[in-house]
């Protein structure tokens, strides 16, 4: 899809979210750390936002569209020590060996795993996401990573306001059909039914946050 759905969908947080506790994990870490990579940044919302805790940070996105968006934002912003670049996890990175002292992903490609030559040697990575956790643990245990570590968070409901803003979310999660398009109504409707609470559409969150280190 062209836009970032799942970043543009409104809803209100009912518990203790994962997506919370990254945001505040990720910005005690970015003080330690000179140099830092957001692998899948997007649009760069979250990664301008993050920025004011780091001394640098460099995003990458396979999407050129929304490497636009994120430069924009960055302009219109007047904002310093961030810059966005559009490059593919799944292709050799223009980067020096060991240049990060920590790279992130927010739900962003797990690929970034396998370029482990870019992070230093005792540096972190660290992501959230919400899919395919043992997949995930096996890449990096393949990949030479050690101190690996994993919290998961399911506590959290995530409440939408309307039907509209529901369909914007699950469209933006990893292999679902656009909900938005009328040719998926159905299937939506259905599960609608089975979110709904009263009058509220309440669907549960589940996240794992996860870090390792390079050796």
């Amino acid at each position: 899809m062209s836009m970032e759905w799942y970043d543009m969908a409104k809803y209100t947080v009912e518990g203790v979210s994962g997506e919370t506790i990254f945001e505040r994990k990720l910005s005690k870490m970015l003080e330690k750390y000179d140099e830092v990579l957001d692998a899948g940044c997007g649009h760069g919302e979250f990664t301008l936002k993050m920025r004011r805790h780091a001394n640098r940070i460099i995003g990458i996105d396979n999407s050129l569209e929304m490497i636009k968006i994120a430069n924009k934002l960055k302009a219109d912003m007047k904002a310093q020590r961030v810059e966005f670049l559009n490059y593919s996890t799944k292709e050799t990175l223009p980067f020096k060996d060991q240049q990060f002292d920590l790279i992130y992903s927010r739900r962003g490609p797990t690929s970034i795993i396998n370029q482990n030559r870019i992070l230093k040697a005792g540096g972190v990575i660290f992501g959230i996401h919400s899919t395919n956790m043992d997949e995930l643990e096996d890449k990096l245990i393949d990949q030479g990573f050690t101190e690996i570590e994993f919290d998961v968070y399911d506590s959290a409901f995530l409440v939408f306001p309307d039907k509209d803003e529901f369909a914007k979310y699950l469209t933006a999660s990893n292999g679902n059909p656009d909900y938005t398009s009328p040719e998926n109504r159905l299937k939506f409707e259905e599960l609608i039914a089975m979110h709904t609470v009263g009058d509220k559409i309440k669907y549960k969150e589940w996240r794992y946050i996860w870090k390792a280190k390079r050796r």
